[in-house]
């Protein structure tokens, strides 16, 4: 039998991973009001670890939009007090969950790696950036920053502040399920906004245990609420409220798109996140050795399953053999396998869905391309049978406008782009979809400068890969990868603010601005 309980009884040292004391898997509630409660449909799904799908992690709601009309309405009943809060103590809010997050982050580095699959290195790194954004919004609480300007008129006082907007709806991925919640909660939340957070239905636990930790850094009860369920039941429910005013989304362009349908007609505040088709260019003169690192990083980090992943490598002809050689033995080398599992340099796909559509692209390699190492699920492993493996996979001589050129596959897939010159690397790079992120590798300094400039990207690299971003800076890109709104940095508090100007007239008489007064 399962039971419905509010997650978190651990000791100091681990997160617990969601089995009783008879070895069952738990059944977790949604989040809503700072209560754990059963969703009104009285369904429920399990999640299950990407390495071995044997392994049942927990059973979470399948909440429909009675549940979150319950979270939308929390949320609003406690927007009046927050947003009242002092920016700077909500701030402090802030701070002691970036020291609960970072107090557990072997814990729930170990919880994501067995729900999610990457390996705990980067497990650790996921949380590690969700510490960094919550301290580093925490510190927007004192510094919540508008404009003071001088007025055209006499004894006139001008200026403008940021306001919050109300409930903000957050709707996240699974790839970076500790990372990307963070990413948009805390600027949220510093801002003097409620939440109502849908997570990715293949990572709920990481979302439960990170609401958990939300909860005991001391955010008053319906400040974060969560619900748990599919995109068509809790995420359509989350978009049509008319209560929730901004929505801050990461995900597919094709899911992106039906979002920005359904906000505009609201006129809601939307920041979307979506794909990317990136590219690491090589030049003659480029460090192969430190190039071949940087692409074999960029490319199967996180077994590809990033928006930031490398996956065309556009390579001057000149080098484009010598750096082949390098990056065919260095993928054949990397170790798939569990991601708990020291040795193991890849970990699993997501789920059986993304296992197939990167078995699909091999397919459509084959006829466009020459492929030139994995291309095929391992065999003769045992210990992989009952997970969802793929090994790193090259093609070389991708048409740059062909599908492999083309289409984001989000998996361990790489594309090899020869090119004869810089001007026809740009052209390749830049005639995508996409605009997230980019990536030089060349020691000729104008170059890079040259680069920085034509690289039609959000985020651009000189002599390192296409991962990597900073939270102190903006994250987003251009074209199709989003609406033109950023994560990170303080562009953040754009998604959840409102600009207000202000004037205060203190001369004693009626001035008009704009009028000839010349008397």
């Amino acid at each position: 039998m399962t039971q419905t309980v509010q997650p978190g009884a651990r000791d100091d040292q681990t997160v617990r991973s969601g089995s009783d004391s008879a070895g069952e898997p738990l059944t977790y509630g949604n989040f809503i009001g700072g209560e754990w409660q059963a969703s009104v449909t009285g369904r429920s799904f399990a999640s299950h670890n990407p390495a071995d799908t044997r392994d049942v992690i927990a059973h979470f709601q399948s909440s429909g939009p009675a549940d979150v009309a319950a979270a939308v309405r929390a949320a609003g009943d406690a927007y009046p007090l927050w947003r009242a809060t002092p920016a700077p103590k909500r701030g402090e809010v802030l701070y002691r969950f970036a020291a609960l997050l970072a107090e557990r982050k072997e814990g729930l580095a170990r919880a994501m790696t067995r729900e999610m699959g990457k390996v705990l290195p980067e497990a650790r790194g996921d949380v590690q950036e969700g510490i960094d954004i919550a301290y580093l919004m925490a510190g927007e609480g004192r510094r919540l920053f508008g404009d003071t300007t001088s007025s055209e008129l006499p004894n006139k006082w001008a200026m403008s502040v940021r306001e919050p907007i109300g409930v903000a709806g957050i709707i996240t991925p699974w790839n970076f399920p500790i990372a990307i919640p963070c990413w948009k909660m805390m600027p949220a939340l510093v801002a003097g906004n409620t939440v109502v957070f849908k997570p990715a239905s293949d990572t709920p636990h990481c979302a439960a245990l990170l609401v958990e930790l939300l909860h005991e850094a001391g955010f008053p009860a319906g400040t974060v609420n969560l619900v748990t369920g599919s995109g068509e039941e809790v995420g359509s429910a989350i978009l049509e409220s008319p209560d929730v005013p901004v929505i801050s989304f990461t995900g597919s362009g094709e899911n992106g798109r039906q979002i920005a349908e359904i906000a505009a007609r609201r006129l809601k505040r939307l920041s979307l996140e979506l794909g990317g088709k990136n590219g690491i260019v090589v030049m003659e003169d480029a460090d192969l050795g430190l190039t071949a690192e940087g692409i074999i990083w960029s490319a199967f980090g996180t077994t590809g399953q990033r928006c930031t992943a490398c996956s065309r490598v556009i390579v001057h002809e000149k080098v484009a053999d010598a750096l082949l050689e390098r990056l065919e033995s260095a993928a054949g080398a990397l170790r798939l396998g569990p991601g708990l599992d020291p040795e193991t340099d890849v970990g699993p796909l997501i789920n059986a869905g993304a296992l197939d559509k990167v078995e699909r692209y091999v397919e459509i390699g084959r006829d466009e391309a020459h492929l030139v190492v994995g291309g095929r699920r391992p065999d003769g492993w045992p210990e992989l049978d009952h997970g969802h493996f793929f090994p790193p996979t090259i093609f070389d001589r991708v048409e740059p406008m062909g599908r492999l050129g083309q289409e984001e596959i989000f998996g361990p897939m790489l594309s090899i782009i020869r090119v004869p010159g810089y001007e026809e690397a740009v052209t390749a790079l830049n005639q995508t979809r996409y605009g997230l992120s980019s990536s030089i590798y060349t020691r000729d300094t104008n170059l890079a400068f040259r680069a920085m400039r034509d690289f039609e990207t959000g985020i651009v690299y000189v002599n390192a890969g296409t991962i990597g971003a900073e939270t102190h800076l903006p994250f987003g890109g251009t074209k199709g990868t989003g609406n033109g709104h950023r994560e990170a940095g303080h562009a953040a508090l754009d998604t959840f603010t409102e600009w207000k100007a202000i004037y205060v007239d203190y001369s004693g008489g009626l001035q008009r601005a704009q009028i000839d007064n010349r008397d």
